[in-house]
């Protein structure tokens, strides 16, 4: 079996490179080691950047999205109660569409479906061969058979704990880690948001997430420290601690309900580099992973994947190196903008254990900081709509 650019993983980062490659005339393969509905079962993040929200319009897979999603002109910022809204089409004319990874995922696996791609799901034992030559392999097994595809490309966008990233020598990379000792407690409920657009909440007690996937369900998260387990918060206790965190107004018109699901998620930054160790190219969890506070993850993938369809079109269409050559260095540069405004996301609204008193005076003074100074405002808006890919 032959193709000219092999994807490992059918996730978001794994399906957009395929539309987009797909567009340009270039045979690619999907492999994917869980099965499709599995997929589709993972609750992940549900903010769009405006960019990644226009490129989903241009593949031709935006439809539900525009008729599902909700357009966001900016968000609630919250400390201890006080609340400030920042604008983002005021700041910077850009905004940001609620519409979860789940269904982009859905509408991109039917659009590749309709167009009679191959997409190879519970591939078993896939491994990666000869990736440091102009000949590379992909093995697996389905069904118990084994099976091989040959290729120009790999396309590692199988996530943090796929083959890919592993499948490059240690000495060939280099990794900046960063674990935070806490991590997010989420729960989704079958009830009306209690807002029009998100509340991001800081509170001595922890960080509050006021989100939503839809009109009529609502997502929210509490910061909780490392360790803490699903079995120890049963939903009233999870209410109560929303209720505390959040501003009273918000507070009170909270509708509760039964969780549809709950989950803890843990925090970390994290960055491999470079993107490319010979013909294959990491996109997506397999480069980076960011603290979802900045609303990032599902962003960067989307982004990663277009600056690597785009050189993967030079390639094939003007017999060119220079994209493929540049991928990795002009990725990161974004990447690491993105890293950035995570981390920093992160650190206005959370609690640490290390830093006391006088840390949480200076998110204080942060926070006062971005209520009287349009600059600063805009700097956010930004960022959480999404800076160029140039």
């Amino acid at each position: 079996m032959r193709t000219q650019v092999a994807i490992i993983g059918a996730g978001p980062a794994g399906l957009t490179l395929g539309c987009l490659l797909h567009r340009a005339g270039i045979d690619s393969v999907i492999l994917e080691r869980k099965s499709a509905d599995y997929v589709l079962s993972r609750i992940r993040a549900g903010v769009l950047e405006q960019g990644s929200a226009d490129l989903l319009d241009r593949l031709g897979v935006g439809r539900r999205m525009h008729a599902e999603g909700l357009v966001h002109h900016g968000i609630n910022l919250c400390f201890d109660g006080d609340t400030h809204y920042i604008n983002f089409t005021e700041r910077v004319g850009r905004q940001v569409m609620v519409y979860g990874q789940t269904e982009v995922t859905h509408d991109l696996m039917n659009h590749r479906e309709a167009a009679g791609l191959t997409t190879i799901y519970e591939a078993d034992e896939v491994a990666l061969h000869d990736i440091d030559t102009a000949r590379p392999r992909v093995t697996w097994r389905k069904d118990g058979v084994a099976q091989e595809l040959s290729c120009d490309f790999i396309a590692g966008c199988d996530g943090f704990h796929g083959v890919s990233r592993a499948s490059i020598p240690e000495r060939a990379l280099t990794v900046f880690d960063r674990h935070y000792p806490f991590g997010w407690l989420g729960i989704m409920v079958n009830r009306p948001p209690v807002a029009e657009e998100l509340i991001y909440a800081h509170h001595e007690r922890g960080f509050a997430l006021c989100s939503m996937r839809s009109p009529t369900r609502s997502r929210y998260y509490v910061q909780v420290p490392e360790g803490e387990r699903v079995e120890d918060w049963p939903d009233e206790r999870f209410w109560q601690e929303l209720r505390t965190r959040i501003n009273p107004e918000a507070a009170a018109q909270l509708q509760t309900g039964p969780s549809i699901e709950k989950s803890i998620a843990p925090l970390r930054s994290f960055v491999a580099e470079p993107l490319r160790f010979g013909a294959l190219f990491l996109a997506g969890d397999a480069a980076h992973i960011v603290p979802p506070t900045g609303a990032k993850g599902l962003n960067l993938a989307i982004s990663d994947v277009a600056m690597l369809g785009q050189a993967l079109a030079e390639f094939y269409g003007e017999k060119s190196n220079a994209g493929l050559d540049h991928y990795s260095q002009k990725a990161l540069a974004r990447i690491w903008k993105a890293e950035r405004f995570s981390w920093w996301m992160t650190s206005l609204l959370h609690t640490f254990p290390e830093t006391g008193a006088f840390g949480r005076r200076i998110q204080r003074a942060e926070f006062d900081y971005l209520r009287s100074s349009l600059v600063a405002q805009a700097s956010l808006a930004e960022n959480y709509t999404g800076l160029s890919l140039d």
